[in-house]
């Protein structure tokens, strides 16, 4: 007679699925509720698993919250490479096509509650700045190619990088804040293509 084979998940496997089903209940919690109203009763009735499971994996809600805006991070790091990929090779129009890439997210609702308004009480600054290291890392990278490749003039390339990754975090508070998004996100990128076309070298 055949035999059925039955599959067992491994530890690491059921640990995983654990975790995934967490933070995908917390991020949808997190986006429509916000930190603050959102219990982790609610996650754990969400992704159908048990308040231990949970604790087992993170220690409490601030722990869960970071690693959904890591892992909202690392989304919108993806978005900003591709776009930066897709132009111009090295170039500073990358860097810029990059950079628009970024204030366009900021429409989503579900960036702005998690990225931008509840982030800050949630995680503070120092630990945000952390976190987001390796989204400054690559924004210097592309800053630091155009100037190699002549496409802006001689600058210092980490001064340089943080006015413009400040700015563009600043804008992205400012255009969340606005009474029309929209109108602040298309004046914001307006000025951004001003500002880097006059940091662009001359043509030669």
């Amino acid at each position: 007679m055949p035999t059925t084979r039955t599959t067992r998940l491994t530890q690491r496997e059921r640990s995983d699925s654990t975790i995934e089903e967490l933070l995908r209940a917390a991020r949808a919690l997190f986006a429509d509720r916000g930190y603050n109203s959102t219990s982790l009763d609610a996650v754990v009735e969400a992704a159908h698993v048990t308040k231990g499971a949970l604790y087992h994996h993170f220690s409490g809600k601030q722990h869960l919250f970071r690693a959904v805006y890591e892992r909202e991070q690392t989304r919108l790091a993806r978005i900003v490479a591709r776009a930066y990929s897709e132009a111009k090779p090295d170039s500073w129009e990358a860097v810029f096509v990059g950079s628009r890439a970024f204030l366009l997210e900021v429409l989503d609702p579900d960036v702005q509650r998690i990225n931008l308004l509840d982030a800050p009480g949630a995680l503070g600054t120092e630990e945000m700045r952390e976190i987001n290291s390796d989204c400054l890392k690559m924004m210097q990278e592309g800053v630091r190619r155009a100037a190699e490749s002549g496409d802006i003039a001689p600058h210092s390339v980490t001064a340089l990088t943080h006015l413009l990754y400040g700015g563009l975090c600043e804008t992205a508070m400012a255009v969340v804040r606005a009474e029309d998004q929209q109108e602040a996100l298309d004046a914001s990128i307006t000025e951004l293509r001003t500002l880097f076309d006059a940091l662009a070298a001359a043509p030669r």
